[in-house]
């Protein structure tokens, strides 16, 4: 049967049904049209996601505590990693945590680090739902994190040190200009610990050795990123890797975040012209 006509006979049967709200009906047989459209087309190499609006989301779902949003935001994760395992997606960048956060109540940080620690070791233990096996890293300061949090991300990157190609950087204790700032501060180190001037340094100084001093130098650009919560800004996230990226801004809180979102993010994306300067 062509894949127009499944649809309509999809829609067809589910209208059938008494107590089938039409809006669900509406977007599951949109959401499997767009599947279908955005594998026939490019897609991204490297998810970055801004995980934002726990908080916000959690007041307006008049839930108990703060804290409660970033549980759901937490499980979300897995949902949308399973999102990118089964789109291929071999590269996916979280930004659970920056350096700003850092600001936040006792409480509520502890909160958010014990969540940390419960999600990096699901994913290193093959306890998350994910499909495939990936690589986790942390990409940020790590000095600033609780001892407890540092041992758990540790033991994360050790038991799937060999688990590529597949890659799950997660960006806590992160800031975009922390980044750059330690890139430049290791690569002055290691160039005056090689007998260079500072004279020398200033002269020949590329943008291409800086980015080998990167956090995960390793790991190419983003193609997309995502920012959930209506916020139209990057905050300094991957603020050296995204001169080429594309940006997606969605409305919806993260805890909120949709497959349908994502697949919207992933279309927005294919059907835009990378010209990377040219």
């Amino acid at each position: 049967m062509p894949a127009d006509s499944e649809s309509t006979a999809t829609l067809l049967a589910l209208l059938r049904r008494p107590a089938a709200p039409v809006l669900d009906i509406v977007y599951r047989v949109y959401e499997r049209q767009l599947d279908r459209a955005i594998r026939r087309g490019p897609l991204p190499q490297h998810v970055g996601v801004i995980l934002d609006g726990n908080r916000r989301f959690a007041r307006k779902a008049g839930l108990s505590e703060v804290t409660d949003g970033h549980r759901r935001g937490a499980d979300k994760v897995e949902e949308l990693v399973g999102w990118c395992d089964d789109l291929e997606i071999p590269a996916v960048t979280l930004w659970a945590l920056s350096t700003d956060n850092f600001k936040r109540g006792p409480d509520e940080l502890k909160a958010i680090f014990s969540l940390i620690e419960e999600k990096v070791a699901a994913f290193s233990e093959g306890a998350s739902p994910s499909a495939r096996r990936r690589r986790v890293r942390m990409v940020g300061r790590r000095e600033l994190l609780p001892q407890t949090t540092q041992d758990a991300i540790a033991r994360a990157e050790e038991a799937t040190a060999n688990d590529g190609p597949y890659e799950l950087l997660v960006a806590v204790g992160y800031g975009g200009r922390e980044e750059i700032t330690d890139a430049v501060r290791r690569m002055l180190a290691d160039r005056i610990r090689n007998g260079d001037s500072l004279e020398g340094i200033a002269s020949g100084i590329e943008p291409e050795e800086i980015s080998r001093y990167l956090y995960a130098p390793d790991i190419p650009d983003p193609d997309l990123i995502i920012r959930t919560s209506g916020e139209l800004r990057l905050s300094g996230f991957l603020l050296w890797q995204s001169a080429y990226s594309e940006y997606y801004f969605c409305d919806v809180f993260w805890p909120e975040f949709r497959r349908i979102d994502f697949l919207r993010a992933v279309r927005s994306y294919a059907d835009r012209e990378r010209r990377r300067g040219r």
